[in-house]
């Protein structure tokens, strides 16, 4: 998700939940994420950078600790630190920091394994929203079980579920990851229609628009250039297929108004259950947009001229593969140039250009650590504690900060062992004095993701594009990162190269590519 698709970071998406908890809490907008899913997954879930907790890359052993594609036993989860707390842990959606994602294989990654009392979603990373892959409950997969299944429905039914069964005498700690807005572009046909010719101006005006927007909103700074287009993207005037190009995008529109609707739902049993002012809520994502053109391009495939056989797909047959061959009533599975996205037939993407507007004023994309690529929203709303009402919070933050952030508002204690193994200390800093507008003491954060690195230490950002060279930033006057200063400020690109060099000795980090042992 791009850092101003939702109503509240200047999106014109229609998110009232989430703009509800902005308006009655607290806004960073300055926060941070590690640019891909499964990394940010391990980091959010331990409090550690992701090489420390094994997950430097994806979910492949690359023979380097770092790099296991697992995460290791030198880290501790948040479900864990907390249910030593006397907390319940419950968690609904995407897991996607295993390796091991068989139904008959080794489990001792998953959720329940992890700390979590009881979860309900998916061990994979990715798949079909009317039948994904890996569809889990507690340690056994199961089928998607009725035909109006719909994964980002689903996950809310769930944690609604946990909410109200959840015993009123203990504290709790979920964890609600949904898929939406990753491909497939799946959406029910009445989200869709709510955005029908909402996008038939454009991807330049839609940049336009929300730049302006996140001004008068007080998001961003005035002198802050919008990025220029990406130079792979054309003009939308010479667009070709743009009623193709605008239905990708009402479909990622869509998938995010299902979620905010299922954020309505959780909110709603909190209130019912006389939970919500005592609730500490933090909504976030795990990379910017995202401009893999997955399924998008090439010819039509299985080719539509063809006969089709229907197979359907026996109820209790689970689902192997991320993409599916054929939906459960036995239509093939298209991906191609100018496939319509929406229904379960279809599998795309919705490409460079809406993720270049998506990730508005900034430049890159999930993948990268430039501003467009780990830029996040992160709303904090907590009545009984949090005051400010719709207000911004400036402070740079990173998702090392939720476990910190986490162990302080339960009165927890962070292990310096955990079932006799000794584990890594945490990496970030609590985020309630920011809550009260306060400075986060810390000496940087940093980044690497496929050999993109970067450091952040106030307001200077040393960041590099793999295979390019250093690239330095001042982000109170070029957030945008436009100027480069690096070949003005020579020491200070030595001194910030030199913390990145130690903090990647550190943390293991290997050269991309990762070759190996």
């Amino acid at each position: 998700m791009g850092y101003s698709d939702i109503g509240c970071y200047g999106g014109e998406i229609h998110t009232p939940n989430l703009d509800g908890l902005a308006a009655n809490g607290v806004r960073f907008t300055q926060f941070y994420n590690t640019a891909r899913c499964c990394p940010t997954r391990a980091s959010l879930m331990t409090g550690l950078y992701p090489h420390q907790a094994g997950v430097g890359h994806m979910m492949e052993d690359k023979g380097h600790e770092a790099y296991r594609g697992d995460l290791n036993n030198r880290c501790v989860t948040i479900a864990e630190v907390l249910k030593q707390a006397g907390y319940s842990t419950y968690m609904a959606g995407k897991w996607h920091v295993t390796k091991s994602i068989k139904p008959g294989g080794d489990k001792h990654n998953w959720p329940c394994q992890r700390g979590y009392d009881r979860f309900f979603g998916t061990i994979h990373g990715a798949g079909s929203y009317y039948d994904p892959s890996s569809l889990t409950r507690d340690n056994t997969q199961i089928p998607p079980g009725s035909d109006d299944f719909y994964y980002t429905n689903a996950i809310s039914d769930n944690a609604v579920t946990f909410v109200r069964e959840h015993n009123a005498d203990d504290p709790f700690f979920m964890y609600v990851a949904y898929t939406a807005t990753h491909w497939p572009m799946h959406a029910l046909p009445e989200d869709i229609a709510r955005y029908k010719g909402r996008y038939d101006a454009g991807w330049d005006a839609l940049r336009a628009e929300r730049q302006k927007r996140m001004i008068q909103m007080g998001i961003l700074k005035n002198e802050w250039t919008l990025t220029p287009r990406d130079e792979d993207v054309p003009p939308w005037t010479e667009a070709k297929d743009k009623a193709w190009f605008a239905r990708r995008m009402e479909v990622y529109a869509a998938m995010l108004d299902r979620l905010d609707q299922g954020v309505g739902r959780i909110i709603a049993e909190l209130k019912r259950s006389g939970r919500f002012e005592n609730t500490l809520i933090l909504f976030l994502a795990d990379n910017g947009g995202c401009a893999e053109e997955y399924g998008s391009r090439g010819e039509v495939k299985p080719d539509p001229s063809k006969p089709v056989v229907l197979k359907p797909m026996d109820k209790n047959e689970l689902q192997p593969d991320m993409q599916p061959k054929v939906t459960r009533d036995g239509r093939p599975v298209r991906t191609g140039y100018g496939i319509m996205p929406g229904p379960a037939d279809t599998y795309i993407a919705y490409g460079k250009p809406w993720a270049n507007a998506s990730n508005t004023p900034f430049r890159l994309y999930k993948h990268w650590v430039h501003e467009g690529g780990i830029s996040t929203p992160l709303i904090a709303h907590w009545p009984a504690h949090v005051k400010a009402k719709g207000e911004f919070r400036r402070q740079p933050g990173h998702l090392i900060d939720i476990m910190a952030t986490c162990v302080d508002v339960a009165g927890a204690t962070y292990p310096t062992e955990y079932k006799g193994r000794k584990i890594t200390p945490m990496e970030g800093k609590s985020l309630l004095p920011a809550f009260d507008n306060k400075p986060i003491e810390r000496e940087a954060i940093y980044w690497e993701h496929e050999g993109n690195r970067a450091v952040r230490q106030g307001q200077w950002k040393l960041v590099s594009k793999r295979p390019g060279g250093w690239e330095l930033y001042d982000l109170e006057a070029d957030r945008t990162e436009l100027n480069n200063l690096a070949a003005e400020y020579p020491q200070k690109v030595e001194q910030l190269k030199a913390m990145y060099e130690r903090w990647a000795a550190r943390a293991g980090v290997q050269p991309w590519p990762v070759k190996a042992q």
